[in-house]
């Protein structure tokens, strides 16, 4: 039986790119010449720091470009609450990995609920999709597409 799996990854290879691009071009940018601020990069999370939390909000921007430049969905960006400590603001990005319980969940009700002839199996952090046609499988692919769960989805491991 034809089968495929759906993950949801970024490369963190990709998210470094991009936070030293944005470091470049925070260096480059007039409005933030004289003014500390910074991208930092650890275990798959960006760290922002400024001097005022308007600018955080024009660094998030800045990472959002050149995000979508390396081709990372910026979708799978989660930015958490933005504190200050002293005259300094900062802010930390988590990207997600996985698919959580409650997403896979939610996939596999919509597919279920659209009565698509194939089977939604919950493994880990991946959802498996099987079906006895290949149409049955690029129909669910195009349903999870338009959705718009909220998340980046990959489809891999595609077997006929």
């Amino acid at each position: 039986m034809p089968s495929f799996d759906i993950v949801s990854e970024i490369e963190s290879v990709d998210v470094r790119h991009a936070v030293e691009n944005a470091n470049r071009e925070l260096a480059t940018r007039f409005d933030f010449r004289g003014i500390k601020a910074s991208f930092e990069f650890k275990d798959d999370q960006v760290k922002l720091a400024a001097e005022a939390d308007f600018q955080l909000k024009q660094m998030r921007d800045i990472l959002r470009s050149a995000l979508t430049k390396r081709g990372v969905d910026v979708n799978s960006m989660e930015s958490q609450k933005e504190d200050a400590s002293g005259k300094n603001w900062y802010q930390t990005i988590i990207f997600k990995q996985g698919i959580d319980k409650d997403m896979a969940k939610k996939i596999v009700k919509l597919v279920k609920d659209n009565k698509v002839k194939v089977q939604a199996s919950i493994q880990g952090d991946k959802v498996r999709i099987t079906g006895k046609k290949r149409d049955d499988l690029q129909a669910s692919i195009a349903l999870i597409k338009q959705s718009e769960l909220g998340q980046p989805f990959q489809y891999e491991n595609f077997r006929d």
